[in-house]
């Protein structure tokens, strides 16, 4: 049975995946400026417009439906290209790698890690690259039709875990998944879970411990990164020179 769900999987798959016209909340950034903002291990927010784009972004209440991370010039040689810098999980093809020109016309968010060395910035990025190829389990139909509808009837507080597929195929590619492992591979907080302990001492009987708790991967959403206190959202109209003032106005 296993080959004949997996054919219903790719049916889902290519329906779910089909563009559906939206209108987008911002106007789109032009190539060659997002370029020039982007550093490696950036992670890249796009608002989608496929069938489930607009079920992901119900859930999690939220303009962005999916992410892809930078990785510059460095793709290591395993890329399908070497015009690609950034690195995403679809659900049809998997992992893949592709270029700017992928881009073109949609209204991204940059969010930055902060303080990450050169060379957890080379592990972050290498991790997703080592991932080049792996595929979602497109046999777990049942995951697949949970998107059917563009405002799944789910109730608010297990929204979260409807994102997650499950699979339990450790190849399986969901494009947060992928870049929150990335960044676990280094121990970067993304949105951990925290834990208070009273840690009262005589010089300061209120103190307290706050623990981390590392969420598991397949929790994250795209708008995880947006929200989350550890990294530095970057906006290219400002950080390329902007200036009020030499606005036209109709």
């Amino acid at each position: 049975m296993n080959p004949v769900r997996e054919k219903i999987g790719r049916v889902l798959a290519s329906f779910l995946s089909r563009e559906r016209h939206a209108h987008g909340t911002s106007p789109p950034t032009p190539s060659n400026r997002l370029l020039s903002c982007l550093e490696r291990a950036d992670v890249l927010l796009v608002e989608g417009n496929s069938q489930i784009s607009m079920a992901i972004k119900y859930l999690t209440q939220s303009t962005w439906s999916h992410a892809a991370l930078y990785i510059g010039a460095h793709g290591e040689g395993r890329l399908s290209d070497s015009s690609h810098c950034f690195i995403e999980a679809d659900l049809m093809t998997g992992v893949r790698s592709i270029g700017i020109e992928a881009l073109v016309g949609v209204a991204p968010r940059i969010c930055r890690p902060v303080g990450l060395s050169d060379e957890e910035r080379r592990t972050v990025t290498g991790f997703a690259i080592a991932r080049l190829g792996h595929r979602y389990d497109l046999k777990n139909v049942v995951d697949l039709a949970r998107y059917l509808l563009p405002t799944p009837p789910v109730p608010t507080q297990l929204r979260r875990r409807m994102i997650a597929f499950g699979s339990g195929d450790p190849t399986r590619a969901i494009c947060s998944t992928l870049i929150a492992e990335a960044f676990q591979a280094v121990h970067y907080p993304v949105l951990p879970a925290v834990a208070y302990r009273a840690a009262a001492t005589e010089d300061c009987p209120g103190c307290v411990d706050e623990i981390m708790h590392i969420r598991h991967h397949s929790l994250f959403v795209p708008r995880d990164f947006d929200v989350s206190p550890y990294f530095r959202i970057i906006k290219p109209t400002i950080e390329t020179g902007f200036d009020f003032r030499t606005l036209k106005w109709g």
